[in-house]
Order: C-alpha cells, then sequence, then structure tokens
C-alpha cells in the first residue's frame, strides 16, 4: 500500500467518524469519547478502527433505544 492509499483510508475513516458523530448526535446522543483509535493508524498500512469510547448508562440506554 503505498503512502496515497494510506492517507486515503485514514481521510475515510475520519469522514465516516463524523457521519456518524452527525446521527447520534441528531437523536440526541453524545459518546464523548468517539473518536479513531490512534494504535490503528500508526501502521504502515493503517486499518482505522473507530473508537466508541465509554459512556454513562443513560447514554448507552438511548443509543439502544435509537437502534431499535
Amino acid at each position: 500500500m503505498n503512502t496515497q492509499e494510506s492517507a486515503d483510508r485514514v481521510e475515510e475513516a475520519e469522514r465516516t467518524l463524523e457521519e456518524l458523530r452527525t446521527a447520534l448526535e441528531k437523536v440526541g446522543i453524545k459518546l464523548p469519547s468517539l473518536g479513531l483509535d490512534p494504535i490503528s493508524l500508526a501502521c504502515e498500512a493503517p486499518i482505522p478502527l473507530v473508537e466508541l469510547g465509554r459512556c454513562s448508562v443513560q447514554t448507552a440506554a438511548q443509543l439502544a433505544a435509537a437502534l431499535r
């Protein structure tokens, strides 16, 4: 994988992360630790992972309700 392909993967992951953040906000959910996992970005050919992080029980219940 070349440098441009790696950069493209990370950019796509960042766009997807923002889409998820926006969709969650539209249903009143904020995941404070939402972000890209830095370790998954560190290798030569990154395979970005979205870190959903920790949230309160109330936020988890809101998320479950929104997914139903």
